[in-house]
């Protein structure tokens, strides 16, 4: 994956190796390099969608860099070292603060209308709820896996409350041309996913 990276910052490795190092951690299970891989893919694929695609690769890159599991602050935290990292390498500041903004913006995945690298890092970061079922079950069950420390009966309910919030959102995506595809097999997803979790003794 270092390749993608340099794809940005040839002959760069220091930083990027940094990154991967941090989307490797033990304590991972969803937010691990093959999220970031789904992400970069449904980047480059539609990158004519965004005003600036390096930055929402970037914001890619950098969004769950910082990620413990029971903080609130992982975004934060993660903008403020995509804007010291970058500044290091003596990327522009003015794109380096629009990769931080990008970077907070997964925190809730609230787009403004017109918001072209918004709408695509949320979709790249969203894209695993539309995928085809033995992946949604993949993911769910690797999400359970970052949880393991917290009991089902607190766990089943906040996990079913906070899919049923995205379930019920009238946009799940925002950009892709294939959003409608993408939303209808996302709310199939996450409706079992929440039957699931509250159908279970």
């Amino acid at each position: 994956m270092i390749e993608a990276w340099q794809r940005i910052f040839p002959g760069e490795e220091r930083v990027g190796r940094d990154l991967l190092a941090r989307w490797s951690e033990p304590h991972r299970r969803y937010h691990t390099p093959e999220h970031l891989a789904l992400m970069l893919r449904v980047i480059d694929e539609h990158a004519g969608l965004a005003d600036d695609a390096d930055a929402v690769r970037l914001a890619a890159w950098f969004h769950d860099a910082v990620y413990a599991v029971f903080a609130a602050d992982n975004e934060e935290r993660s903008a403020l070292l995509a804007v010291r990292a970058l500044s290091g390498l003596g990327f522009c500041e003015a794109r380096a603060e629009e990769v931080a903004r990008l970077v907070r913006l997964t925190a809730g995945h609230a787009v403004a209308p017109g918001d072209r690298n918004g709408g695509l890092l949320a979709d790249a970061d969203l894209a695993i709820l539309a995928s085809e079922k033995p992946d949604y079950v993949r993911y769910a069950a690797a999400v359970r896996d970052e949880y393991a420390a917290v009991p089902d009966e607190v766990f089943r309910p906040a996990r079913a409350g906070i899919l049923r919030k995205l379930a019920d959102l009238p946009d799940i995506f925002r950009v892709v041309p294939a959003r409608a595809e993408w939303t209808a097999r996302a709310r199939a997803n996450l409706e079992a996913e929440i039957r699931t979790l509250l159908d279970a003794p």
